[in-house]
């Protein structure tokens, strides 16, 4: 078996430094519930708006059905990491400001097990918090900060039972700090900060089944289901205040209680139709939905006074709308011939509540898969344009661009070269 070096150092090198360098956002907005959801797109399906429900290629790691990872091919060994970079255009009441944020956003393998079973494995994240904002109060001036997420760590396998039926299943443990900061400056000179933390240790499932139909010898269409069930978080959640503007004072922990049976996550569904004509244009429409309105979310109270020190987050049933399609001239042409062409687009009815507003972000995408000199690792480059905003008060207004580079490496790891 023929490894390549190149590769496991890149395995090595960036999964050391995930934890530190993981995605990052800048957005008041994630400052409410558990931040910004991620849906598990890679770099290639983000180009396509992010669908993916119903999508089985054997060279893409698709880590948002596991019924797919039984279409690898059983000679083949995946790797997929993906990093993005995002400019930030908000403005509120006339004000406008620029931002920028990004990072790694993923890291995913996959090989196969035997010739109808696949395995993968990965880091991807589940939610990100990131912003920084203030303003003027009486006698004084606050300011917020927020900064951490929630990631998972899976392993899925994905097996061919029957014909075009495919079923499969991810095991992801869910692991992260949360982090909401308010500080308070008087205008006589004292400093004190709030701090909530809210710390998550816990467990979630997912299982997936996909069925193909073949149209003649050139048409396919798939069908894909994936669900997550509802449950309880585990971890314990706090409040702190301190007094910085006293020299050596000890932080006074206002409240503390567990996650267990107070805070919990939605279930999720989502369904996805594909479609693929002559192994050259590919098309697909998804559809997510989440009763985040059913989820848990409990305040901090102070032990000692029972006021509420931190508001409980109200949410809402998040429901996302996708489509993309990618097109390939020719998969074994010439290398121009060879790049795939990828647009989609989306729009979102987020789960966050803010004083009553629903958040909602819509955007189009687009990008090229671009084959690697003598490999089949392919590189893709996507673009992204989103709004985001509340509704019906528009409170602030978002722009993003986002640019997203992905590499996924195909290499024929399992090939045993005979001598004759």
């Amino acid at each position: 078996m023929k490894i390549n070096k190149l590769l496991i150092i890149t395995i090595l090198a960036f999964g050391s430094i995930f934890g530190a360098s993981a995605q990052s956002t800048t957005s008041p907005y994630s400052k409410f519930g558990y931040g910004f959801l991620n849906d598990n797109a890679s770099s290639a399906q983000r180009a396509m708006g992010g669908v993916g429900y119903a999508m089985n290629s054997g060279r893409q790691i698709n880590a948002m059905n596991p019924a797919s990872y039984a279409a690898i091919d059983s000679l083949t060994f995946l790797f997929d990491m993906g990093l993005n970079y995002n400019t930030i255009w908000s403005s509120e009441n006339g004000v406008k400001s620029k931002d920028y944020s990004g990072g790694i956003d993923y890291i995913t393998l996959q090989f196969p097990v035997t010739k109808y079973m696949g395995v993968s494995a990965g880091m991807i994240p589940f939610s990100s918090v990131g912003y920084s904002f203030g303003d003027e109060i009486v006698h004084g001036s606050n300011s917020r900060e927020g900064i951490g997420g929630i990631n998972q760590l899976y392993v899925g396998v994905g097996a061919n039972l029957y014909k075009n039926l495919y079923l499969g299943a991810n095991v992801s443990y869910l692991f992260g700090t949360i982090i909401n900061d308010a500080y308070a400056y008087t205008d006589h000179g004292s400093t004190s900060l709030f701090e909530r933390v809210m710390q998550i240790r816990d467990w979630r499932v997912q299982f997936g089944a996909q069925y193909s139909i073949d149209f003649g010898s050139k048409n396919r269409g798939t069908i894909g289901v994936v669900y997550s069930p509802g449950k309880a978080l585990l971890g314990k959640t706090w409040g702190t205040y301190y007094d910085i503007s006293v020299e050596n004072a000890k932080p006074d922990t206002v409240g503390e209680t567990k996650l267990k049976n107070k805070y919990s996550l939605a279930s999720s569904l989502g369904v996805g139709l594909n479609w693929e004509w002559n192994k050259k244009l590919m098309a697909e429409v998804d559809f997510t939905y989440e009763p985040w309105k059913d989820a848990k979310s409990a305040p901090i109270i102070n032990e000692n006074t029972g006021d509420v020190v931190f508001e409980n987050a109200q949410f809402d049933n998040r429901w996302k709308v996708a489509a993309g399609l990618q097109y390939t001239p020719k998969v074994r042409g010439s290398y121009l011939q060879r790049i795939t062409y990828r647009i989609g687009g989306f729009y979102n009815h987020d789960y966050v509540l803010v004083n009553g507003n629903n958040l909602r972000d819509y955007g189009i995408s687009a990008g090229f898969g671009l084959p690697a000199p003598k490999s089949k690792t392919m590189i893709n480059i996507g673009f992204e344009w989103r709004r985001r905003e509340a509704h019906p008060a528009t409170l602030i207004k978002e722009d993003y661009f986002n640019i997203s580079l992905g590499i996924n490496f195909n290499e024929m790891w399992f090939w045993r070269n005979k001598i004759r």
